[in-house]
């Protein structure tokens, strides 16, 4: 068991307090957008035997299991993140893993560096993930029904869209979902952003549901993607519910702090909300039209205490654990490798020895490192602290310091 030391990214959409308050740390007054955990090499976790990737790199199977390497390679197939939305992330769609490796190689042939800022793909991996919310969280994800757009579009009253809602009245098909998308980022942009600054009047002097565009509409004066956000459906969580973002799925989030997970790729292709390249074309052959209700998960319990995130993906399964003082320790040993996540109260983990038997709560409660002779080594975790265990290593969890604790596990489906 390792405890990993992680990087925040100072992205400008992120919270000034909610990371910190998470963690219990002073604001330094920039905005602290996500905390990565995991071997990603834009910003790999560091442990006391190096960086992550590289303790992975140097042992993949004793570190990821035999089976996850056979699966996935000879690296951690997922990262793990706390997301705090300060301000609305770009609007955006990622691949499937047909058209990441066909638009990865294409890129690659076409001798377009990694770093350029109109490349769409900076790996051949596929990026489905999921934000389970830690507080009320706020968020837009797949289509509206044609006719509930057409209606929004409308009760603006704005002229220059009342083409857009005739043509999802006229067609209350998909197919009209992507006519409408592809006039709005194709129209010519001055027209357009005429077009969002009287859209974003209209929505401020409305109010009510029409708030939210008035606000990005504040954030990104101009930006086709005021208007085709209007085609998406408006998603509120709680804290503990969960979205599930497959393939071709447009979504942006709008505000609030979650868990993420994803499968380990960094290939976004991005439909508006932001000042960074759009590539219309290529984004049109990803996205699927397919309107429908995005479907909020609620964890499903087990008699071991577990709590999962059902998903159709195996690089990445997430679940939580509620820890009440007074239980016995929960057995998170597993074949595949983990990364532990405490958010609130305080979590004990136990890195016990092969057929000792669970440990009692004298031998869980101590701080890191500490224990008495005889006694497995204990590691407290506080909210926004996390460690890394290797595939195999029996562990065992439970609430430290007599509290309530939660603590969210990060592994692979295998």
């Amino acid at each position: 068991m390792d405890r990993l030391s992680n990087i925040v990214r100072p992205y400008a959409w992120g919270s000034t307090t909610a990371i910190p308050d998470l963690l219990g740390a002073a604001p330094t007054g920039e905005p602290q957008a996500e905390m990565w955990m995991g071997a990603h090499p834009g910003a790999p976790s560091r442990l006391g035997r190096g960086s992550l990737a590289d303790v992975i790199a140097a042992d993949p199977v004793r570190e990821l299991g035999a089976a996850t390497v056979a699966r996935f390679g000879p690296h951690l197939p997922f990262l793990l993140k706390i997301l705090a939305a300060g301000a609305p992330l770009s609007l955006q769609v990622h691949p499937d893993l047909a058209q990441a490796k066909q638009g990865f190689a294409a890129e690659q042939r076409a001798g377009i560096p990694a770093d350029a800022p109109h490349r769409n793909y900076k790996d051949a991996n596929h990026k489905p993930e999921l934000i389970c919310a830690l507080t009320p969280f706020e968020g837009l994800c797949g289509f509206r029904a044609p006719l509930d757009a057409a209606e929004l579009l409308a009760g603006l009253g704005v002229d220059s869209l009342k083409p857009y809602a005739d043509l999802l009245h006229a067609h209350p098909e998909d197919a009209a979902l992507r006519e409408v998308l592809t006039a709005v980022l194709s129209a010519d942009r001055e027209e357009m952003a005429a077009t969002v600054d009287e859209a974003a009047a209209a929505a401020q002097r409305l109010g009510g549901e029409y708030t939210p565009y008035a606000q990005l509409a504040h954030h990104f004066p101009g930006d086709p993607g005021v208007i085709a956000a209007m085609l998406l459906n408006r998603v509120r969580l709680q804290p503990g519910e969960a979205l599930f973002l497959g393939a071709g799925v447009p979504h942006a989030y709008l505000s609030g702090l979650g868990i993420e997970i994803m499968a380990n790729s960094d290939n976004v292709l991005r439909c508006g909300l932001t000042p960074k390249h759009v590539d219309v074309p290529e984004l049109l052959r990803v996205v699927r039209f397919e309107a429908g209700d995005p479907g909020v998960l609620r964890p499903e319990a087990s008699e071991t205490g577990e709590e999962l995130y059902d998903t159709p993906i195996d690089e990445f399964r997430l679940s939580r654990y509620l820890l009440a003082p007074e239980a016995s320790p929960a057995d998170l040993t597993a074949a595949a490798p983990q990364i532990l996540l405490c958010t609130s109260g305080s979590v004990a983990a136990s890195a016990a020895s092969a057929g000792s038997g669970t440990t009692s709560p004298a031998e869980t409660a101590g701080t890191a490192g500490t224990a008495g002779p005889g006694e497995p080594d204990a590691t407290t975790l506080t909210p926004g602290e996390s460690v890394f265990i290797p595939a195999g290593e029996n562990i065992q969890v439970r609430a430290a310091h007599n509290k309530p604790a939660a603590l969210f596990r990060a592994t692979v489906a295998i």
